[in-house]
């Protein structure tokens, strides 16, 4: 954690919220000065319940607020679930409830319905699919069984699916990626119970996790590239991707083919063949 990212992130949030949206009247308050952009110092001060000072101070990286300052501060600025556990995560405290965010937005469900020729499905912070598209479905990509078949990690160290192979390169990867964003998760949700149990149990049945658990290292996503086997036989080559949906605290893996490739007209193919259209919540009969 540092004091001056904290800082930092507080003066970017406040410099980049407009007073009406804070619940000002047109123009902010009578403060003597030239209107700044965004809140003044004062403004915020006023709205938070602390000192200009204080959040002077704050801002040159120079105070450790308490939880109850953070929470203070999130709501007059009135941002999202995201913004504010990211300001809890710089202070080194929890977000209030712990709790991994789980309910998909319409956003973020449009967003899947954009990708209807691209495989694509969201996950929550504990990489447990809450929502997957009509092509991703049309891959074979439906699941049946415990909510363990829904969770990515899960299934990449325990039960892998026999029809995705990838390169041992690329399955280090992704491997790696999952072990760090889970073990990240544990950080800022630490009141998850499930989010404990998963960890835990994939802790004590995976010695590659348990390792990756052990030895955290900072990762980036790397290229993550996967060969789909269909039932009749053929393979499609396709390239993941991994998008952060802002405000609803989850990720979205849409899959790709190499433009004009073979891979992209099969695909194109199995997509239309299939005719499947919409977006599937996990746990729901059918798509919405």
């Amino acid at each position: 954690m540092s004091s001056s990212e904290l800082g930092s992130a507080v003066r970017w949030l406040r410099e980049h919220t407009d007073p009406a949206a804070a619940g000002l009247p047109a123009g902010g308050l009578r403060i003597t000065g030239r209107r700044a952009r965004g809140l003044r110092r004062e403004e915020l001060a006023e709205l938070a319940g602390v000192s200009a000072d204080y959040i002077r101070r704050l801002e040159q990286g120079r105070r450790h607020p308490s939880a109850g300052v953070i929470s203070a501060i999130a709501r007059a600025l009135r941002i999202g679930r995201a913004d504010y556990e990211r300001l809890c995560a710089l202070a080194g405290y929890a977000a209030v409830d712990g709790q991994v965010p789980r309910e998909a937005g319409p956003a973020a469900l449009r967003l899947l319905e954009r990708f209807d020729s691209s495989p694509a499905f969201l996950t929550d912070a504990a990489w447990n699919v809450i929502a997957v598209n009509g092509a991703w479905l049309a891959l074979g990509g439906a699941s049946a069984g415990s909510a363990r078949d829904w969770n990515v990690a899960w299934r990449t160290f325990r039960d892998a699916r026999a029809e995705i192979d990838r390169s041992e390169e690329h399955q280090a990867g992704f491997r790696a990626v999952l072990a760090t964003r889970l073990r990240d998760a544990s950080l800022r949700y630490p009141a998850d119970a499930a989010l404990a149990e998963l960890v835990d149990e994939l802790r004590s049945t995976s010695r590659r996790f348990d390792i990756l658990w052990r030895t955290p290292k900072t990762v980036s996503a790397p290229e993550n590239r996967a060969a789909f086997r269909l039932p009749d036989g053929t393979a499609i080559t396709l390239d993941g991707a991994l998008l952060e949906v802002p405000g609803d605290g989850l990720m979205a893996v849409v899959l790709t083919a190499a433009p004009d490739s073979a891979d992209a007209a099969r695909l194109g193919e199995v997509v239309r063949a299939a005719g499947r259209a919409g977006v599937l919540r996990v746990g729901q009969a059918g798509p919405s």
